[in-house]
């Protein structure tokens, strides 16, 4: 039983916070079929597409750094296949089960959280403006992909995520369902990962040691792991 209290969380969006993997997997075989003439293997999706940026996808596809313009191009026509596949799955198109509840209890409780994501600003405005998301996030501390942060496994963008809440990493949780975001938190010196198994099997988590726990909604997640100052209650 993990007996450190952590003071801050930090969400991976994308298969975390909101269970849309398989929809990003049907989008990015499309175009790595039209990229390179066959689409992705599956190990393929989990090793290079989870976690990354647009152009660190498309460089593995066609097996050299593209021009910007093309990232620009064949990333924003996939996002946009995406968000249309979204909305036309309203039905399944919503936070992850008990995700609500736990960030209800973060912001009651004051306890620093915010999300770090190597989706492009479009795709966050989506999910803001979906989701609400400034019912739970101070939106000026999310972090995603602008150009300019490393993608994953890198650690950058933990470290600025962590920066962000105040926080130092080994101070913070994050909870990723990537390889590549898990080994990125690894990267950054986060305190505890948690792995949330929304697509991949558990035992692909159980394979990694820097995992400290795994989950496949937010009711797991236990909240006596959090310090909590002695005015609030759990």
């Amino acid at each position: 039983m993990d007996k450190m209290k952590y003071k801050g969380i930090i969400f991976d969006f994308n298969g975390t916070l909101l269970f849309d993997s398989e929809k990003h997997l049907e989008a990015w075989r499309e175009y790595s079929k039209h990229l390179r003439g066959t689409p992705f293997s599956d190990e393929e999706m989990r090793d290079y597409m989870f976690g990354r940026t647009n152009e660190d996808i498309i460089a593995y596809a066609i097996g050299k750094k593209p021009d910007p313009e093309l990232v620009e191009r064949l990333g924003l026509e996939k996002e946009a296949v995406y968000r249309e596949m979204c909305r036309n799955d309203r039905e399944n198109f919503k936070l992850a089960p008990h995700a609500e509840e736990l960030l209800d209890f973060l912001c009651e409780n004051n306890i620093p959280h915010t999300i770090a994501t190597m989706s492009g600003i479009e795709n966050v405005e989506f999910y803001i403006e979906e989701f609400k998301l400034e019912k739970w996030f101070n939106l000026d501390k999310i972090v995603y992909a602008n150009g300019k942060i490393p993608g994953k496994p890198a650690p950058d963008i933990y470290l600025i995520a962590a920066k962000n809440l105040g926080l130092k990493p080994e101070e913070c949780i994050v909870v990723e369902d990537a390889v590549s975001g898990i080994n990125a938190a690894a990267n950054a010196g986060i305190g505890k990962i948690i792995a949330m198994a929304s697509m991949e099997p558990i035992e692909l988590y159980k394979k990694m040691p820097s995992v400290g726990e795994i989950i496949t909604d937010f009711s797991q997640l236990d909240k006596k792991q959090f310090y909590i100052k002695a005015t609030t209650k759990i």
